[in-house]
């Protein structure tokens, strides 16, 4: 097995925290690379029979400029899609994000998106975030196309992960969970399609292994939450650990005045009281994914959490 890493000086801290889970030993081999260079990248793959692309930024608040998070995500799909099909590889799974799969302008507030659906990047009302990993992935679908390769490619498109963290590096969706168990004061109206770490782990290597998951993309969302709900199964579920989960909701106003003073809380302003569902059956039916409850995986968040003395 191979990583890499963009800084080859953090090996030690990547194995620590590998090692809370698992030992890797001799097993895994870490490589030097960067979205942004071609080096290092064919040395990276030489040899390798799958690869798994599963990095790009996600800031915690939008940039002014669309391109700091369009450029690394598209390029640097490109730059591994290029290396491992140089390198003769049997498939490539390329992590995506629903966030490539919203509704269209007109389409009814209820319809349950599937992999069908591809978010409009020309829209003004598309975050720089959404826009990045929309255009990311159809770059990388019509790269595969013109190399003949389309079956050496499989996307899977994760809402926000969650589950239990390794370290106190943690991201933008474990942060729902940290922030409550540190004492919001309300709750939003807001809402998210929420998976399991441990269950995108699962549909990365079902769709590397798979053969007929080539030239596909999979759903990877389990469920959409609101974050009074995640609230309740904080509060319910952990006793003392949850007596700052806040009880109370904010209403919208008081957070759209918010965001005229705070860039963070006005990129989720358009977010406010907006469900989106999607439907997963692609990878269930196809692949037999079979992802655990979402209440169990907030739980499990929250305990690591806990136990790391993060929140």
């Amino acid at each position: 097995m191979r990583t890499t890493v963009r800084n080859l000086e953090r090996e030690p801290q990547v194995r620590e925290s590998i090692g809370r889970e698992v030992d890797p030993g001799d097993r895994l081999a870490f490589f030097k690379a960067d979205l942004l260079s071609d080096e290092g990248w064919a040395e990276a793959v030489a040899g390798c029979r799958y690869v798994l692309h599963v990095a790009s930024p996600f800031p915690p608040k939008q940039p002014k400029d669309a391109d700091e998070l369009i450029v690394p995500a598209r390029e640097g799909t490109l730059r591994v899609l290029k290396a491992a099909l140089d390198a003769g590889v049997e498939r490539v799974v390329v992590t995506s994000s629903v966030a490539a799969v919203e509704r269209a302008a007109g389409e009814p507030a209820d319809k349950v998106l599937t992999e069908d659906d591809w978010t409009d990047a020309t829209s003004d009302k598309v975050s720089p975030y959404a826009k990045s990993k929309t255009l990311a992935e159809r770059a990388a679908w019509e790269y595969v196309r013109e190399r003949g390769a389309e079956q050496k490619l499989a996307t899977v498109n994760p809402g926000g992960i969650i589950g239990p963290v390794l370290n106190d590096d943690t991201s933008f969706s474990i942060e729902l969970v940290s922030r409550m168990l540190k004492g919001e004061p309300a709750v939003p109206q807001l809402g998210y399609s929420l998976v399991d770490v441990r269950d995108v782990a699962a549909l990365e290597i079902l769709a590397m292994k798979t053969p007929a998951a080539g030239g596909k993309r999979f759903i990877a969302a389990n469920g959409f939450m609101w974050m009074e709900e995640l609230a309740r199964i904080l509060r319910e579920n952990l006793g003392d650990a949850a007596k700052k989960v806040p009880s109370r909701n904010a209403p919208n106003f008081l957070i759209k005045l918010m965001g005229v003073f705070d860039a963070s809380v006005k990129s989720i302003v358009p977010q406010l009281g907006v469900r989106t569902d999607y439907s997963c059956e692609r990878a269930k039916s196809e692949l037999g994914w079979q992802p655990r409850p979402v209440e169990d995986s907030v739980l499990d968040t929250a305990r690591s959490l806990i136990d790391l003395g993060i929140a």
